[in-house]
């Protein structure tokens, strides 16, 4: 895996993190009692934004090097996971052409 490989893969399992970890312990307009006008009541009121980015962060980094060790390991290939055989058969290994 290449570097601009690795940041890509680094830059989506943030942000899928990241909506994920969005959700939680959100305090909502109507949960604070307090509806600004023209708002919905499910707007948030408290969010904890930065908190909830270094959360991401720290998450993602865990979740980054397990990935990209099992990549790099080869445990799991993309011959893996084709399902419907469009990759063909292997190629051979050993010098011969069959």
């Amino acid at each position: 895996m290449g570097i601009t490989s690795a940041l890509v893969l680094y830059a989506v399992i943030w942000f899928m993190t990241f909506l994920i970890v969005l959700p939680i312990r959100v305090q909502t307009q109507g949960d604070a009692g307090k509806i600004v006008p023209g708002t919905h009541s499910g707007a948030p009121e408290v969010h904890n934004l930065k908190k909830k980015a270094w959360i991401t962060t720290g998450a993602s980094v865990v979740i980054w090097a397990i990935v990209a060790g099992i990549i790099l390991s080869g445990v799991i290939s993309l011959r893996d996971i084709d399902w419907f055989d469009r990759m063909g058969p292997p190629a051979a290994t050993d010098g011969t052409d069959g």
